[in-house]
């Protein structure tokens, strides 16, 4: 009975995984927000987000989790882009250093410029989980849109992310850590 029990949820997170790997977000197109969230930490995050404002698609955006003691003018040069547009229209956020921080660091910006759509850029294999908390941390009030940056990970980091995304969402299923 036991080594059912065991073989069916190996099976069920084995047909998971392959489905979390090949369902992965792509881009999102054509779609304006209110605003652009960039956790820091993945090759191409905040390249998108800054290309997006550049196209309008939102009205501003926050990079979150970026370390202490960076300033917008660093970011500018960093990204070549006119520091202009990180004085009118980015925000850094220095306090998160995990993904449920940088929910919490978002979910209090978004309230205080009352926004009701979001865009969240991130790695594609990061979204899914990404997006849960965040949305889970904002409430039904806010819609989160999810905008996955390509990305080549190792299958290891693949599966890390997979099964952190399991947990999480049994976590707040039972009410754990909300």
């Amino acid at each position: 009975m036991m080594l059912r029990l065991l073989s069916t949820l190996l099976v069920a997170w084995c047909l998971g995984f392959a489905a979390f790997m090949l369902l992965l977000p792509p881009p999102l197109e054509g779609t304006t927000t209110d605003a652009i969230v960039v956790p820091t930490g993945g090759a191409g995050r905040i390249d998108r987000g800054l290309q997006l404002l550049r196209d309008r698609q939102a009205k501003r955006m926050l990079v979150t989790g970026v370390a202490p003691g960076v300033r917008p003018r660093d970011l500018a040069r960093m990204y070549g882009t006119p520091r202009a547009l990180f004085d009118c229209c980015v925000d850094l956020g220095a306090d998160a250093v995990d993904t449920r921080s940088n929910a919490e660091e978002t979910a209090a910006w978004v309230r205080r410029h009352d926004y009701r759509t979001v865009r969240l850029v991130t790695s594609d294999w990061h979204l899914p989980r990404a997006r849960m908390e965040l949305s889970a941390t904002l409430g039904p009030r806010v819609l989160v849109l999810g905008d996955g940056v390509p990305g080549n990970v190792r299958l290891a980091t693949l599966v890390n992310e997979y099964n952190k995304l399991i947990l999480r969402r049994v976590a707040l299923w039972v009410g754990w850590g909300q």
